[in-house]
């Protein structure tokens, strides 16, 4: 098994090993799931990027602060973190196909209310939203290796491409989907919900053909609460998630107020994404090949940091050169991230825990990010308190990184 093959964390690990595919093993078949599988994870970014890019508008329709928008943009980060740790015990009772499908609906419902375009409207369903994609998340790695045991470094390969082609096509399309739409901030978050729709559709027939997985008692989990490594991982995956919907919540919001327009703004945001579409899939096969991931890690944090204050303070001009910077760095970030549990874990079934511990500690405190950001442009007034937020995060992050490097695995015992 390759290292691409050991990334896929079988978000059911802890039970025993899942049914055999009742699927038809013919090619349109095979085709088809993939397809589903890819176009699932391009609807798991778009509800954070196509709201930064309007978060202007949505204040001065709304009325709200900084401060209360970043709660907008923060809660689908925080639900990430607070809901991951429920989608196995999910995928048991109802199998792991039928649950996607349940979230799709709620991601398409969540979706679409935020063009309600009132404040409870836009929390409700940015919760929803965030609850959904958490579930998700965690169940679609398994599927992958499940069912494209021989083809696994491929589907990772397009499912990652998938969720930034999301997050970037999100970015950089809103906008003029809102000048298409009238000026109507709210049909341009509400129509992301149309994706998520059909893959609903093109998802119905496989799930319903699906069988739940027999449940089985779960045996102890390995006791990383108390590992210092374990917590390096968990720390250093958090860190530069908030890095990262720091960009998708605030970074449109940002090039705006330093003189941008909204359509060049979410393009500057949609180019960063999709930078970090190729770094996502050049770093692992980098990182394994050192002795550590020490100075990989720490330099892929300053290329974030550095590309975030360049966007932040360096002249308009040289903006596409920042943002190229800073998705080479975060793109790298995410990837040895999760590389990084695999490599500090000795075997798959510490890999799942450690998986779960990274994803729901690490999101709640990425959900910081975008709310301190939002917080520090209402008390002074402008962003550049923020630069100062950043570069405290990066050394933490930097500091966590040369722990998690560290050629080691977790040791503790359950």
């Amino acid at each position: 098994m390759d290292l691409a093959d050991e990334q896929l964390i079988d978000a059911e690990i802890d039970s025993a090993p899942p049914p055999p595919p009742t699927r038809a093993h013919s090619l349109a078949a095979r085709i088809l799931l993939g397809a589903s599988l890819v176009l699932i994870a391009f609807n798991l970014r778009p509800v954070f990027s196509s709201l930064s890019v309007l978060l202007p508008e949505i204040m001065q329709s709304t009325g709200i602060s900084p401060s209360s928008a970043s709660l907008i943009t923060t809660l689908p980060v925080l639900c990430l973190g607070l809901f991951a740790p429920i989608a196995p015990e999910l995928a048991r009772r109802f199998g792991a196909e039928r649950t996607i499908l349940a979230m799709l609906a709620v991601l398409a419902l969540g979706t679409g209310m935020r063009g309600l375009a009132t404040v409870p409207a836009l929390l409700a369903g940015s919760a929803f939203a965030g609850a959904s994609i958490a579930v998700v998340n965690v169940l679609l790695p398994g599927l992958v290796k499940r069912d494209f045991p021989t083809h696994a470094a491929m589907m990772t390969g397009l499912y990652t491409m998938a969720l930034c082609a999301g997050a970037a096509g999100a970015a950089g399309f809103t906008v003029p989907l809102e000048h298409i739409l009238g000026g109507e901030w709210p049909y341009a978050l509400a129509i992301w919900a149309a994706p998520a729709v059909v893959v609903f559709l093109l998802w119905t027939p496989q799930a319903i053909r699906s069988k739940a997985a027999p449940r089985r008692t779960m045996p102890h989990g390995p006791g990383l609460w108390r590992d210092p490594l374990a917590w390096q991982v968990t720390l250093f995956m958090g860190l530069q998630s908030a890095l990262a919907y720091c960009v998708f919540g605030w970074l449109a919001p940002i090039l705006r107020e330093r003189g941008l327009d909204a359509v060049t703004a979410g393009a500057v945001v949609s180019v960063s994404v999709l930078i970090q579409m190729l770094a996502c899939l050049m770093v692992p096969s980098i990182a394994v090949r050192g002795r550590d991931q020490r100075l990989i890690n720490v330099l892929l944090v300053g290329a974030a940091v550095a590309g975030l204050l360049g966007c932040l303070f360096a002249p308009l001009s040289t903006v596409w050169f920042w943002a190229v910077l800073q998705g080479s760095g975060q793109g790298g970030l995410i990837a040895i991230a999760m590389t990084l549990i695999i490599l500090r874990s000795p075997d798959a079934h510490v890999a799942a825990h450690l998986s779960g511990m990274a994803q729901g500690v690490g999101y709640v405190l990425a959900a910081c990010g975008p709310l301190v950001v939002g917080f520090l442009r209402d008390w002074t007034g402008s962003f550049d308190a923020a630069g100062l937020m950043f570069v405290a995060v990066g050394v933490t992050a930097a500091s966590c990184g040369l722990g998690a490097g560290r050629a080691r695995q977790v040791g503790a015992r359950g």
